[in-house]
């Protein structure tokens, strides 16, 4: 028993030797485990850090040249040293934004039946299809939406749409070419669908049943259970899974290129052929000249990096702003 002595308060107990631990155990490992996850997390913020200097290092002879236009100007024209982004930042911003639209409802519905409705022997084969459409290569989805889906949406869908409501709606305004920014967008919205889809998932699950039972033991039927206590207490998380998806769309880069048709215009109808930054990219860094058309693409990648990172910090702001708001029943 240890002895306290008069002047030791009464009820306050003298730190054991050693932190508490057994004789003869020290607290190396724990300080060599801290040091080591703590190295790994900083190299991520590193690694960042190179991608983006490596990147304005390389745009300088475009930034010299041309300043602020490359954001401003819609020029796009490398044989008379014109370089204008802002067709690439339009259609890579449009796109993206049509790829959520199509891919968080179909997502979001597919994860809520696969966890709160599905039957088991539905629930497997389900799981396998979404993991299987996501680890198709992307070029193998661009070769498949420029032989089938293209000509089926240009002889369908787009041509319906040009007929009976491009008179009124700029949006679907014809020619009808086929390749176009709302095909790209289509499939992009594949490609993101299965990653929204397996993370909604699982946060989804993660939700306690307690939540469920509280609200059916309170008269909930199942849609009111699902909005109030799953949705709402997994907002925060899906929120996540949806910016994780948008992530991908901003930077996709070989199957949007096949079917977008790689136009640099920025122009009101969707039907209209577009480009993106990473399309661009692709498809012209190949046979760029070294100089200032190679650094201007690589303006391009920063401009692009830029505009993930910005996306990424509203998200974090509008996730801060509401997240703490629960939706009333």
């Amino acid at each position: 028993m240890e002895v306290i002595s008069p002047t030791q308060p009464v009820g306050i107990a003298r730190r054991p030797p050693n932190g508490g631990l057994l004789p003869g155990i020290s607290r190396r490992g724990d300080a060599l485990f801290h040091w080591l996850t703590l190295g790994m997390a900083f190299s991520l913020v590193i690694l960042v850090a190179l991608v983006g200097w490596e990147l304005w290092h390389d745009s300088r002879l475009a930034r010299e040249a041309t300043g602020v236009r490359l954001l401003t100007s819609s020029d796009w024209d490398p044989s008379h040293q014109q370089y204008g982004a802002l067709p690439f930042i339009f259609g890579t911003l449009v796109s993206s934004g049509l790829a959520l639209l199509f891919a968080v409802p179909l997502s979001i519905s597919t994860a809520l039946f696969l966890t709160e409705l599905a039957p088991r022997w539905v629930q497997q084969p389900l799981v396998t299809l979404i993991e299987m459409l996501a680890a198709i290569p992307s070029v193998i989805l661009g070769l498949w939406g420029i032989f089938v889906m293209v000509p089926f949406l240009r002889d369908g869908p787009f041509s319906w749409l040009a007929e009976h409501t491009g008179g009124w709606l700029p949006l679907f305004a014809g020619p009808v070419y086929g390749p176009c920014i709302l095909a790209g967008g289509i499939v992009v919205a594949i490609m993101i669908l299965p990653i929204i889809t397996s993370l909604s998932r699982e946060i989804l699950r993660a939700v306690p049943d307690l939540q469920r039972e509280a609200a059916y033991a309170l008269g909930a039927t199942w849609w009111e259970a699902t909005r109030i206590a799953v949705l709402s207490y997994a907002r925060k998380g899906l929120f996540g899974a949806v910016i994780l998806g948008l992530g991908r769309a901003l930077g996709e880069t070989m199957a949007v290129t096949m079917v977008i048709g790689n136009r640099p215009e920025i122009a009101k109808s969707l039907l209209t052929p577009g480009a993106t930054l990473a399309s661009v990219i692709a498809n012209e860094f190949s046979e760029a000249e070294p100089g200032v058309y190679i650094s201007a693409l690589a303006e391009l990648g920063l401009v692009l990096f830029g505009v993930t990172i910005l996306v990424n910090l509203a998200a974090q702001a509008l996730l801060r702003a509401f997240g703490g708001q629960v939706p009333r029943a």
